[in-house]
């Protein structure tokens, strides 16, 4: 249905000549946009909905109480798995995370995993590499979230977060009709929606620039001479390209079309969306810098292994 919108507007309305660039890449960013924006609308609802019943003081409770032998990591990074925030954006709950006594290691396995894995970027995903792949790329980044929160909480760094982390208390959501409830979340799913709307077109037009215009092999030939350092080279240069994980999916689509390997494309991603400039300089505001360095580092190796991992597997 997609593609046959993409070519009506491609070859109908813009009259372009199909065997020309600007006609595949027409019909690249217009079937992408419009498969991708339905999904969001779709998983932003489902979630928006879901997010409304929990409760982080309830969480917080459970996490405290109960020895869960590493579970609660698990839970903290599926947690973050399901909220739809970029890096930046997920900053002020790890904070509420934080100061309403979770402990540290199980907070930063919430914001490890926030930015790399959201319902928007599943959904992307999806849509760009199948249902296999996009079981692969969750996995692995609830993964990332999980031992990269177990290492941190073991180090005991408490006293490297700002003093002015203190305790706060969370007030519990009132009872209200399921049909306010659903027009509350719906309007919440639109908002999401609307923000992330303009970094998905961003992110296909650039993918559909690529698609159409970058002559292939060109990005395989630049990482292959890379030979193995490909993966961390990719991650070290994708730093500084701050976007979301929904932005940054149809590039990556575009890069792996043109024969960059996966595990080196999805590395690159997730240090887009993972250990960005931005989200070091108002981490910057909330921790010291031993511990800014070593939640980097930890993230950045857990990233490059991951990328090798998944050149190695396809």
């Amino acid at each position: 249905m997609f593609f046959k919108i993409a070519q009506y507007i491609s070859f109908e309305l813009l009259n372009l000549d199909p065997e020309s660039k600007w006609a595949h890449m027409s019909l690249f960013f217009f079937e992408d946009s419009l498969k991708i924006i339905a999904l969001i609308l779709i998983m932003t609802h489902i979630m928006s909905l879901f997010r409304y019943y929990l409760n982080i003081t309830k969480i917080r409770n459970f996490l405290q109480k109960r020895n869960l032998y590493g579970l609660d990591y698990f839970i903290a990074s599926f947690f973050g798995a399901i909220t739809p925030f970029c890096s930046c954006s997920s900053l002020p709950l790890f904070i509420g995370f934080v100061q309403s006594g979770i402990p540290l290691g199980i907070a930063f396995s919430f914001l490890i995993t926030s930015p790399l894995i959201n319902e928007v970027a599943i959904g992307v995903f999806l849509g760009a590499f199948g249902l296999k792949m996009t079981m692969v790329y969750v996995g692995f980044g609830i993964l990332i979230g999980v031992f990269g929160g177990f290492i941190l909480g073991k180090m005991n760094l408490e006293n490297h977060i700002e003093p002015f982390v203190k305790g706060q208390d969370f007030t519990e959501k009132t009872n209200e009709p399921f049909q306010n409830i659903l027009k509350k979340t719906s309007k919440e799913a639109r908002g999401i929606s609307k923000k992330i709307i303009p970094y998905i077109l961003l992110g296909v037009g650039l993918g559909a620039f690529i698609h159409g215009f970058v002559p292939d092999g060109y990005f395989e030939n630049i990482l292959n001479r890379a030979g193995i350092w490909g993966v961390p080279i990719s991650v070290i240069l994708a730093v500084p390209l701050y976007s979301n994980a929904s932005g940054t999916i149809p590039i990556i689509q575009s890069l792996v079309t043109k024969g960059v390997p996966l595990g080196t494309a999805i590395a690159f991603m997730m240090a887009i969306v993972g250990i960005s400039l931005p989200e070091a300089i108002i981490l910057k505001k909330v921790m010291k810098i031993k511990l800014l360095a070593i939640f980097f580092g930890i993230v950045t190796i857990g990233i490059i292994i991951i990328g090798y991992l998944l050149n190695w597997l396809f």
